[in-house]
């Protein structure tokens, strides 16, 4: 990652984003757009994952790197495997896949951990998957409205409940109609 005096990385990545999502939110581009040029952008940046994780930002920076990259690597892989092309490499790109969802779920895990399971929720959403029915789950929170993470990691699913920020039952995700949209 370039440094540049005076220029704040979390700001600048987050306003990035918030502009996507205010697109998203419009309709002006799709999901698959929104993770296009989040990818872009990251590759643009040079932005590289924090390796010292010692604060929430930190974490959730994090949290959204690994999970572009593994949703961008998705989508390609995708496209070879509907192409029927390149069968080593589509099995590469979903190993990246993998790898980069282990990373963004230990990201979601140091964050909460940073904030000592304070103000915390955890829960399962409804969505329209078959795949990811009683699977897909949301975190949030309470001091950070704007941060909602998803994972269906069931080690993350089950430390939560040790610390009882996990509510059982089903819900609307916060961001229903991103999550609900096939890319």
């Amino acid at each position: 990652m370039r440094y540049i005096h005076g220029e704040n990385l979390f700001e600048k990545f987050s306003n990035h984003r918030e502009a996507l999502i205010e697109q998203f939110k419009k309709g002006d581009i799709s999901k698959k757009e929104f993770i296009e040029q989040n990818y872009s952008f990251i590759q643009r940046m040079d932005i590289k994952p924090f390796k010292n994780i010692d604060n929430f930002d930190k974490a959730i920076f994090n949290y959204q790197y690994y999970n572009m990259m593994a949703k961008y690597c998705f989508l390609q892989a995708k496209q070879m495997r509907k192409n029927d092309k390149h069968t080593d490499l589509t099995k590469d790109l979903m190993d990246k896949v993998n790898y980069n969802y282990r990373k963004k779920d230990d990201s979601t895990l140091k964050a909460i951990e940073l904030l000592d399971f304070s103000n915390v929720e955890a829960y399962y959403i409804k969505v329209s998957s078959e795949n990811l029915k009683k699977q897909l789950f949301e975190v949030t929170f309470k001091d950070y409205p704007k941060i909602i993470l998803h994972s269906r990691n069931q080690w993350l699913v089950n430390r939560l409940r040790e610390e009882m920020v996990f509510k059982e039952g089903v819900r609307r995700s916060l961001i229903d109609n991103y999550i609900n949209e096939k890319y």
